[in-house]
């Protein structure tokens, strides 16, 4: 049985290709959730007074 290394080798340069996409791609969503949590956990103007008023 005759092995076409042709064939592997293009075989591995896609699933290389795949894998980098694929950590690519996890990196960016994971920035954009980190970003949408932090938007989410900060406060409105309407509530930047509450309980901070330490002067009066």
């Amino acid at each position: 049985m005759e092995i076409n290394y042709w064939w592997i080798g293009l075989f591995l340069v896609l699933i290389a290709a795949l894998v980098i996409w694929l950590v690519k791609k996890n990196r960016k969503d994971e920035k954009a959730y980190e970003n949408e949590i932090i938007q989410s956990e900060m406060k409105h103007k309407d509530h930047d007074n509450d309980h901070t008023d330490t002067e009066a």
